[in-house]
């Protein structure tokens, strides 16, 4: 069965996680497909609207460890990095439901979705640092731009995870509902948006989401080479062979 569950009616795209043995962790293979569902519906007639989402108890717990440490992206091409800019770049209304674990890129990637839902029990987490990484998805950009650089800066140093209620509280979500109702409230209003006109919903997602396209573009790319940078470096190592050996890291003279 797929990992990328795809479902198009009445104009809204759901694209589901469905990898829930592995807590929806995000492999190139899925990357890829998410990169094509998006680039084929951002010109398809078809789609007016997407929704994003997992089960009513997980999101995504980010990036495939694994996977990641054997196969990092080799470069801008890679699959991560055609996702984002599929999603940064996507053209019509984009909607998140948000239940569980939104660990990593499964809280950067909300930033490029124009509304989100989450259930109740939603933790949000930022741990690049922890990781002796740095984030990514153009977050070092947005993610101050949407809940203050003073909040920005806590979420992001210091890597703890908060709650939906919090999340709300800061502006990136915009309302939080009990699990069993998220996915259904989010293609509700996936469908009251597909009734609207859709050149009138893609003029004013470009009126909203326009004066940080280039910008948001750069800082990928900067974030990027920075994370290439750090994922050699030895506090990575450091923080990764903790993790798998379930172990607290050591960063003393790191």
């Amino acid at each position: 069965m797929s990992e990328i569950l795809a479902h198009l009616e009445h104009g809204v795209l759901s694209l589901t996680f469905n990898r829930v043995e592995k807590k929806n962790a995000l492999t190139s293979a899925m990357y890829a497909a998410l990169a094509d569902h998006l680039e084929q519906a951002a010109g398809d007639a078809q789609t007016r609207v997407l929704v994003i989402q997992g089960q009513e108890s997980l999101f995504t717990a980010g990036n495939d460890v694994s996977e990641f440490l054997q196969r990092p992206p080799a470069s801008m091409e890679a699959p991560v990095f055609r996702f984002l800019r599929a999603i940064a770049d996507f053209p019509k209304p984009a909607l998140a439901a948000v239940c569980g674990p939104a660990v990593g890129i499964g809280t950067t990637l909300l930033l490029h979705c124009d509304l989100v839902y989450a259930g109740d029990n939603a933790l949000f987490s930022l741990p690049f640092v922890n990781l002796g990484l740095c984030p990514e998805a153009a977050s070092s950009l947005l993610l101050p731009l949407r809940i203050g650089h003073a909040a920005a800066n806590e979420k992001l140093l210091f890597g703890e995870p908060f709650t939906a209620d919090e999340a709300q509280e800061l502006g990136l979500v915009n309302r939080v509902l009990p699990p069993s109702e998220v996915n259904a409230f989010a293609l509700q209003q996936a469908r009251k948006l597909a009734a609207k006109p859709l050149a009138s919903l893609m003029v004013t997602k470009t009126l909203l989401r326009q004066p940080q396209r280039a910008a948001v573009h750069a800082m990928i790319t900067e974030e990027a080479g920075h994370f290439e940078r750090l994922l050699k470096g030895p506090a990575a190592k450091e923080a990764f062979g903790a993790f798998l050996a379930k172990r607290k890291p050591d960063f003393s003279g790191l």
